[in-house]
């Protein structure tokens, strides 16, 4: 796309952002898999000793600075968005595990079911973001702080069972989850 730019002028605008999280995200990752074991009472995994550093980015927060990059952006530039929210997963996950105890409790704490697995090979441990330039530039700023998009996310979770049981026991159609198959 650069290329395109800079030889045919193409216009373009190109982002950049931190580990997104929120409602329907996907129950392979860190965030909706740890709520989604923690609810059934499964091991609740972290790589290594917890210590891998990623910023986090609220999918609302993502949007609104897609659409202030679209209105607002200069063509050719690149702009990294993030959160704000630079968490070790270990405190994202005993984080996790204390919400659900508060809003789903069970008969003992989910800090219990939180397991150290082997990391995987070249894992970095952190990734981070410098969103300096879309903060000075384009005036976003993320509307969400950490603690209350994972309560909103871990509330998501529970109103929305009927979401993700079907993908986590292999019966679900692309079209309960809103898409049909024509297009994904």
């Amino acid at each position: 796309m650069r290329a395109w730019h800079h030889t045919f002028g193409l216009p373009v605008l190109v982002t950049n952002c931190s580990n997104n999280y929120g409602p329907y995200h996907f129950p392979e990752k860190l965030i909706p898999l740890n709520i989604l074991r923690g609810l059934r009472g499964e091991v609740m995994p972290v790589y290594g000793k917890g210590l891998n550093i990623r910023d986090w980015l609220h999918v609302d927060d993502h949007a609104r600075a897609l659409y202030a990059v679209l209105t607002k952006g200069r063509i050719g530039e690149t702009y990294a968005i993030g959160g704000r929210a630079e968490r070790r997963n270990i405190d994202v996950v005993t984080a996790i595990a204390d919400l659900l105890d508060e809003l789903a409790p069970s008969n003992k704490s989910r800090r219990e079911q939180i397991t150290f697995v082997t990391d995987r090979p070249g894992h970095d441990l952190r990734y981070a973001i410098d969103s300096a330039k879309i903060e000075r530039e384009l005036g976003f700023v993320p509307q969400y702080t950490f603690d209350q998009g994972l309560r909103q996310t871990v509330e998501w979770y529970l109103a929305n069972r009927d979401w993700w049981q079907p993908i986590l026991d292999g019966s679900y159609r692309l079209e309960r989850l809103g898409l049909d198959r024509e297009t994904h």
